[in-house]
């Protein structure tokens, strides 16, 4: 992907040896966002905070200090992070008007390091759909055609980084929701092992499956930005310990020799797209011609992940929305004249249809009644697929297959057909109900649209994940 923007890490060196400033590079996305404001990928910029930020990152270098490995690098964060210098809404007119008390443990990290938020990017709100347009802020438009959708919920992180508005930006990624605007969008997007990233200060969607994302021009910037933000941390409990190795790819790979790789045959069915099909087939030789071995394989259950993820979501959905009930914090209803009334009100008028539709079938699945029906079965088929998956990873190394079963689909045509839209992740949750590290990379186009070649590999092994797919990438995109 051609870009203006160096690597990141050319650009933190250039800012901490002086060549560059932070103060122009936040000024470069500024002014990039400024220019592409049609494609509605932001909701809002933090300019005041960013330019303050950079001046004193200025400073700091003038005064022979090292600003840290992303010193003066802009970044955009999707607008469920808790950032300072603009309200987080999550999209949804419920949180409108609230500011953040604090800032989320990744954005923190990000700081520490050197790196400057510009913006918040728009999304599906509270992370719900696939798409972009169900924003209450309006649809974000794909950077390769306005008629089309950038993917969701993390489309307009997507959007802002094919749009060159900064070297990367994060996402969040609950069932798909990084790689498959990635594959939309055409950037790389990944998704860490569960665990690997802090979620505190991240609004939640659905807590067993929740992580950061990552999107990036290339694997070896999102492998950068890994390094700065994975690891353990106290305000999270579900956080991991950080790979001893760290993420940065300091010696890439040659080759792929010795790696066998399974193409999942339930992700190669009659319902892909043939084009995108064709477009994997072919990744999969230039993967072979790299020396790997790639073998058809078949996890019967992964069938039936999307059925699956669709009872487990909703349910952690119904109980982690609870909390907006307009009383503490974003929209409340002035005019409620009782407390009930205000309970109503507030959250009758503050979300929109898909938050209420996923508030309903999650309370329904919980219910007396139907809890042993849904709930218990799908937990138990969730655990079935996780074990076929372990069991898979016996015999491969990676798993690979596309990231959504077509390419980018028109503005509006999935809008009134709920199920249509809960498809687009068919290729994505079963690494999310897993908790397995996934990783989308551009994988060429279907007449002028992206395709994005999914890899997935053992939790944990995020750091050969990487690698893997910098060379894939590089030798798809030759």
């Amino acid at each position: 992907m051609n870009s203006k923007w160096l690597p990141i890490n050319e650009i933190a060196e250039k800012v901490n040896n002086g060549s560059l400033s932070a103060t122009d590079m936040v000024d470069q996305a500024l002014k990039t966002i400024e220019q592409n404001t049609e494609y509605n990928a932001i909701i809002v910029t933090t300019a005041d905070r960013a330019r303050e930020r950079a001046l004193q990152i200025d400073k700091l270098i003038k005064s022979g200090t090292n600003a840290g490995m992303l010193a003066g690098v802009p970044f955009i964060a999707k607008d469920n992070f808790l950032v300072f210098g603009a309200e987080t809404t999550a999209a949804s007119n419920i949180l409108k008007g609230f500011k953040a008390p604090y800032q989320a443990t990744v954005i923190e990290k990000l700081e520490a390091a050197g790196a400057i938020c510009v913006a918040k990017a728009n999304l599906d709100a509270f992370g719900h759909g696939g798409s972009t347009e169900n924003s209450d802020f309006g649809p974000t438009l794909n950077p390769h055609d306005k008629h089309k959708v950038p993917g969701g919920s993390s489309g307009g992180s997507a959007a802002a980084v094919v749009l060159d508005m900064v070297p990367f930006a994060l996402g969040t990624d609950t069932g798909g929701s990084s790689r498959q605007p990635a594959s939309f969008s055409g950037c790389v997007g990944y998704k860490p092992t569960y665990g690997l990233m802090s979620r505190s200060g991240i609004i939640a969607m659905a807590s067993s499956t929740d992580t950061v994302g990552v999107l990036g021009r290339d694997v070896t910037d999102v492998a950068y930005v890994t390094e700065c933000i994975s690891g353990k941390d106290p305000l999270d409990s579900t956080t991991i310990e950080s790979d001893p190795a760290g993420y940065m790819i300091d010696k890439p790979l040659k080759d792929l020799k010795g790696i066998k790789i399974g193409l999942v045959s339930e992700y190669m069915t009659d319902g892909v797209d043939p084009d995108v099909k064709n477009k994997i087939e072919e990744t999969a030789k230039q993967l072979t011609a790299l020396g790997a071995e790639v073998i058809p394989v078949s996890i019967p259950s992964l069938s039936l992940a999307l059925a699956v993820y669709y009872i487990l979501v909703p349910a952690e959905i119904s109980s982690n929305l609870s909390r907006y009930d307009g009383q503490r914090f974003g929209y409340s209803d002035p005019n409620a004249k009782d407390l009930d009334e205000s309970y109503t009100n507030s959250r009758t008028r503050g979300f929109g249809k898909e938050a209420k539709r996923r508030i309903m079938i999650g309370t329904h699945v919980l219910s007396s009644g139907y809890y042993e029906a849904y709930y218990k079965k799908a937990q138990l088929v969730r655990t079935k697929i996780i074990n076929e998956v372990h069991k898979t990873f016996q015999s491969v190394d990676y798993l690979i297959g596309p990231a959504a079963p077509t390419t980018a689909f028109e503005l509006g045509s999935s809008t009134q057909d709920p199920l249509q839209m809960y498809l687009a992740d068919i290729m994505t949750v079963g690494a999310s109900l897993t908790g397995i590290p996934a990783i989308v990379i551009p994988a060429g186009t279907v007449s002028g649209m992206p395709v994005g070649l999914q890899i997935m590999s053992p939790q944990k092994s995020d750091k050969s994940l990487l690698e893997v797919a910098q060379l894939a990438q590089k030798e798809i995109n030759k």
